[in-house]
């Protein structure tokens, strides 16, 4: 007998009962598909930086290299976005023979198997390069690499299925899909209409035990083209064929498209951007039993087996293509804003202009950042289901803070669409990026925070699973071990999140160098959210799951601590470059701020008003959180206004385009503004024109010439495309037309 479990325990137990939710079969699934990794460290209170220094940073192997050099540049080469969206609606040909030829839909499949075998890194580093060249390549190049029957097959495949299906797959010959969005079941996987029935029926000459199937799915890519398509449906079995359970749960099943009563082809057009998407619909479609993925046994694991394979997808494709995007914006806005003058001035040199380019240099350093922490925890074999619903919503929306900023500073230059302009693309793709692969909201509101706390606090999902078990004895005694666990840990952090709220201190690692004070603020928000956590979780309760604004602050905040980890991460990795510095702080403060706001919100919000009164002076949620200073944001701006190796390290590798494209042009006048600065810091200082300094003898021919050549090339760049009516009307055949091409004032009279 415990006095402790016995009297002081007991009525916790009861309460908590009630109080806290039971974890629901498919939250449990969702839970059992992912591990922690550093996210648990930030949940602890009081971080070990050891794990997070300690991870080798993500590099390339030769051939890997050798791949992004060659077949990837090539295959770039043979893009051209405005012929894609706007001309042919579909990549060329040849570029989709190319990528058969040279193993881009195998980059995951290992060697074995016919596959390129390649890293998370080296996959997202093709993703990423390619998204700086055509969206629409990317998204056809990423999707068979993510979710969908090659990662399916890989984890949780028979080997029959492996020795059938993957060399299939990484030779092209086999193009998949995989269809999980339907009408009635969006974010609501568990809604889902789709039905598979077991059932007995002819297969290649003999009656075999399968599964008939009918489903209607939409806004599938490469459904119009797949040749086999990665299913997932509510699988039943109402004549107990299988066993005794009528209804077996969410199954994924590869279904050839050419099987009788399997309807592909048409075409969705998500937002102007031509990748292949479409509905695909089934009518009585029967498959054998080993066309479940996994075999038999595997049926109704449907759900735990997306949310493995969705956790690599979301840390990879989309955080790779939004860091190209945000790369993109860094280094054409820098560019444009060297080589355009208003005000007889340069535009970066306008504090009202740097303000958005230190924004946008700050992003692309830390999307990248994050990028590269989530790639190496893959490649060591994390299965990261929180860090990748971090990165997935962090990457797209500050990609799409970055693009806006974009067009903001290049103004009517990035209004007028055509082939000149480099910035429409990423613009049209925002929405897609924001919603596919769990839509943003769902992601903030539900998936950082509500399944982060369960995973990654220290003692939350020991104290659920204790309650859930069954044997009354057990259940009271595991409980009061973890309680009295989780009491100590929040003690603890309530006196350090007081200590390092009220003195600014925290803890630092070993030699952190120039950003010791950075990581003795993390430090200090580790403890503030932790304490912040705990008093949710104990004033709340299973209420919780339902305050869904409360849990995206908590969210947002654990977030923002994920993404400055990173930051100081990718500076130490980089080689602690003093360069870089500004950018490290910058994005830092940014991430302070909102953390601040966030709890501060939190606290705000919550039901038991002395909360707020215990909490506000203990964490003092709105010191020190001011965000970066205008010196700070002005030393960004610079870092992509001058070229250097610190801009170089920002904007990483991009294709460069055709010297006539739109950033072509851009980096061509770019590169003769820089060699052109003694030439005009001469005029300014002479306070003349080009043609009075000539005449005047301050300049030779030569030099009179290069100024010339560097005015023709800057009228490039802020040149917009224009059309004739017989252009316009070749776009729009049906459209109405003036009869005999009037001008207006005929038309008019």
């Amino acid at each position: 007998m415990s006095f402790r479990r016995d009297y002081i325990t007991k009525p916790i137990f009861k309460w908590a009962k009630t109080a806290l939710p039971a974890l629901s079969d498919t939250e449990a699934e969702a839970i059992s598909a992912g591990d922690v990794h550093f996210e648990g460290e930030l949940f602890s209170g009081k971080p070990d930086w050891s794990v997070l220094r300690n991870m080798k940073a993500p590099t390339l192997t030769a051939d890997e290299q050798a791949f992004v050099d060659g077949p990837c540049r090539e295959f770039c080469d043979m893009l051209d976005s405005w012929q894609i969206d706007h001309v042919a609606g579909d990549l060329p040909k040849d570029a989709w023979d190319y990528l058969r030829d040279n193993g881009f839909f195998g980059m995951i499949i290992p060697k074995e198997y016919g596959g390129l075998g390649f890293s998370a890194y080296a996959h997202s580093e093709v993703v990423r390069y390619i998204s700086s060249r055509s969206v629409a390549g990317a998204v056809t190049v990423m999707v068979p690499n993510s979710l969908g029957p090659g990662e399916l097959i890989l984890q949780f495949g028979t080997q029959a299925q492996r020795d059938d299906w993957l060399p299939r797959l990484a030779s092209g010959k086999e193009l998949p899909a995989f269809g999980l969005t339907s009408e009635d079941a969006g974010s609501d996987a568990s809604a889902m209409v789709d039905e598979g029935v077991i059932c007995k029926q002819k297969w290649q000459g003999e009656e075999v035990l399968g599964i008939r199937l009918n489903w209607a799915k939409r806004y599938i890519t490469l459904a119009p083209v797949c040749t086999v398509l990665g299913l997932a449906f509510q699988l039943r079995d109402p004549d107990g064929l299988l066993g005794d359970a009528p209804d077996i749960g969410i199954t994924c099943a590869l279904v050839p498209t050419d099987l009788d009563g399997v309807e592909t082809g048409r075409r969705h057009l998500p937002s102007g951007t031509m990748f292949m998407n479409g509905p695909t619909t089934g009518k009585d479609v029967f498959i054998p039993l080993d066309h479940i993925i996994g075999g038999p046994e595997y049926a109704g694991k449907g759900w735990m087996m997306l949310m493995s394979a969705l956790a690599a997808g979301r840390g990879i494709s989309l955080p790779s293509l939004s860091a190209a995007g945000t790369a993109l914006a860094a280094h054409t806005t820098g560019a444009y804003a060297r080589v355009r003058k208003q005000f007889n001035m340069p535009i970066g040199l306008f504090g009202g202009v740097q303000e958005p380019m230190a924004r946008i240099a700050a992003n692309a350093y830390t999307i990248d950042a994050g990028r590269r922490l989530t790639t190496a925890a893959l490649d060591e074999g994390h299965k990261l289901a929180v860090i990748s619903a971090i990165m997935k919503y962090h990457a797209t929306t500050r990609m799409r803070e970055s693009i806006n900023d974009a067009m903001d500073v290049h103004s009517g230059k990035a209004v007028i669409d055509g082939p000149l302009n480099y910035l429409q693309p990423h613009y049209r793709a925002i929405p897609i990026g924001i919603t596919v692969e769990g839509a943003n909201i769902v992601t903030r509101n539900l998936i950082i925070f509500g399944q982060g706390a369960i995973r990654a606090h220290p003692h939350l999902l020991d104290e659920m699973q204790a309650l859930q078990e069954p044997d009354p004895e057990k259940s009271l005694t595991e409980f009061d071990r973890h309680f009295w666990a989780h009491v100590g840990h929040s003690t603890r952090n309530f006196f350090r999140a007081w200590w390092s709220g009220w003195t600014g201190r925290g803890a630092v690692p070993d030699n952190a160098g120039d950003i010791a004070p950075l990581y003795a603020r993390l430090s200090r928000w580790s403890a503030a959210f932790a304490v912040t956590a705990d008093m949710a979780f104990l004033t709340l309760g299973g209420e919780l799951k339902r305050k869904e604004m409360i849990s995206a602050r908590l969210g947002d905040a654990l977030s923002e601590m994920f993404l400055v980890a990173a930051a100081l991460k990718r500076w130490e990795d980089d080689g602690r470059h003093e360069g870089d510095l500004p950018l490290v702080q910058y994005s830092a403060e940014v991430s302070f701020k909102r953390i601040g706001r966030a709890l501060d919100e939190t606290i705000a919000n919550f039901p038991a008003r002395w909360v707020g009164w215990l909490l506000r002076p203990t964490l003092l949620p709105q010191s020190r959180s001011r965000g970066p200073s205008d010196k700070l944001a002005e030393q960004c701006a610079m870092i992509l206004y001058h070229p250097s190796q610190t801009r170089d390290r920002l904007v990483g590798e991009l294709h460069p385009g055709e010297s006539d494209s739109g950033p072509g042009l851009l980096d061509t006048a770019f590169r003769m503004v820089i060699e052109a600065e003694p030439l005009t810091k001469r005029l300014r200082k002479l306070k003349q024109s080009p043609a009075a300094a000539l005449k005047a003898g301050a300049l030779t021919d030569a030099e009179f010439a290069q100024l010339e050549r560097l005015d023709a090339a800057v009228q490039k760049v802020v040149a917009v495309d224009e059309y004739s009516p017989e252009e316009i009307a070749a776009m729009f055949p049906d459209a109405p037309q003036n009869s005999d091409s009037l001008t207006p004032r005929e038309a008019a009279e």
